[in-house]
């Protein structure tokens, strides 16, 4: 009984060691290939890794980006060379594939938020509607010095010194007003006289002021805009164009030569008031 046990025993691994030398020539065959196609795959990534960097800096893309969005196409190309190479091993590659498939349709469903300040951050870098330094203001409400851009969320440094976190998403889907892009910026405030005033004079008057301003700018040239009829006054519109660097000075000094003119004038600048008429039967 031993006799034969061991006589079987001897004839399956007689069995394995021919099946052994049949498939070597196929294993080694499908190791070399696998292991050309990963050095060959390795090289062509990093050619890509290359070019697409020569083009982010061409194109001058902000860093941040060029940095993030290098490193997901490294990964991605890296993936798909690793299914290649498996599949020259003779792996069955579709559950890989269906892993992968689910594995990132389960990530994007639980960063739906995180994805939309990702894809706005890209779309902000990339067109670039405004710059860090530049004072822009958002339908959202909010409005400051740009201070930083991520690729998820933008800072913001307000007049009164206030840090405010943006997500990327909701900025690049409002409406953006930049103050700076441009390199200058025009007054518009109004200035109300009273109805007994000489319109003409008062006119006059403003226009003189804003010419002897060291800031502004003759071209284009400055107005004074009569604007409405309010209730209380005749609204004039000021407005002056100087460069960024001047504007807060340059207003702030017109509304204090305006007043003082128009007082030195006679010209009356009227509060808010109501008459009250008592009719009696």
């Amino acid at each position: 009984m031993k006799l034969e046990q061991l006589e079987n025993v001897e004839g399956k691994i007689e069995k394995f060691i021919d099946s052994a030398i049949a498939y070597a020539p196929i294993l080694i065959s499908s190791l070399v290939s696998a292991a050309l196609v990963l050095f060959l795959g390795l090289w062509l990534i990093r050619m890509v890794r290359k070019l697409v960097d020569r083009i982010f800096v061409k194109r001058d893309i902000e860093p941040s980006i060029r940095t993030f969005l290098g490193n997901l196409i490294n990964w991605i190309l890296k993936v798909l060379l690793f299914i290649v190479v498996v599949s020259q091993l003779g792996v069955q590659t579709s559950t890989f594939i269906a892993v992968i498939g689910a594995a990132g349709l389960a990530i994007g469903m639980s960063l739906q938020g995180s994805l939309s300040n990702f894809a706005g951050g890209v779309l902000i870098l990339l067109f670039k509607p405004f710059r860090v330094g530049d004072y822009i203001s958002s339908s959202t409400g909010v409005d400051g010095t740009v201070k930083v851009i991520d690729i998820f969320n933008t800072k913001l440094v307000t007049p009164q010194n206030q840090l405010v976190v943006i997500p990327n998403g909701e900025l690049s889907n409002s409406n953006i007003t930049n103050y700076t892009e441009l390199g200058t910026r025009r007054t518009w405030f109004d200035i109300g006289i009273s109805y007994d005033a000489d319109l003409r004079k008062a006119k006059a008057i403003l226009l003189d002021i804003i010419h002897k301003n060291e800031h502004a700018f003759s071209d284009p040239a400055p107005d004074v805009v009569v604007t409405n009829l309010g209730d209380s006054a005749i609204n004039l519109s000021i407005r002056v164009t100087t460069n960024n660097e001047n504007f807060w000075t340059m207003q702030e000094q017109l509304i204090i030569s305006c007043k003082e003119a128009l007082d030195k004038a006679g010209i009356e600048i009227p509060f808010p008031q109501a008459d009250i008429h008592f009719k009696q039967n």
